[in-house]
């Protein structure tokens, strides 16, 4: 007795199979490219976290020197000077101030020109002989602090 013999599988079982098993295989690839895309989404995400939060703490440090730089809340004269230091009767000379939380700025003897309250200011003057001037600040509670600046004119 002879025996037929089998069939090969067709392929089309094959294909069954594979097919059978793709939706899976799909479902496991979305899996893991879910996966990859929110660690680097979650890891970007942190790495700004960080990078905002040194730009913020190197922003209030600048702004702490910056405050500092400018008197920070103390009321004081930061500056007071003429340049240039030598000068003849009837140079140009510039007078500059600096006051910090001041209300009002004076300057005696008058030297003709408005003046206020700033950081750092320059105003030309000319003076014809040897002056002292007196810067006077105050802070609006009575507290005044002065400064003097004798010039030597040649």
């Amino acid at each position: 007795m002879l025996t037929e013999p089998q069939p090969e599988p067709e392929a089309p079982d094959r294909a069954r199979t594979i097919l059978r098993y793709m939706p899976i295989a799909i479902v496991v690839a979305a899996l893991y490219a879910g996966f990859v895309l929110f660690t680097r989404w979650s890891q970007t995400r942190d790495i700004e976290a960080k990078e905002k939060a040194k730009a913020a703490e190197e922003r209030r440090e600048k702004d702490e020197r910056a405050l500092e730089v400018v008197g920070g809340t103390e009321f004081k004269v930061l500056v007071f000077y003429a340049t240039p230091g030598l000068v003849h009767r009837g140079d140009a000379v510039e007078l500059c101030y600096g006051v910090a939380n001041a209300e009002t700025v004076k300057i005696e003897p008058n030297i003709g020109r408005d003046i206020w309250p700033s950081i750092n200011r320059c105003i030309d003057i000319k003076p014809e002989k040897t002056i002292t001037y007196t810067l006077t600040a105050e802070d609006g509670h009575g507290n005044t602090k002065t400064a003097a600046l004798t010039l030597e004119v040649h």
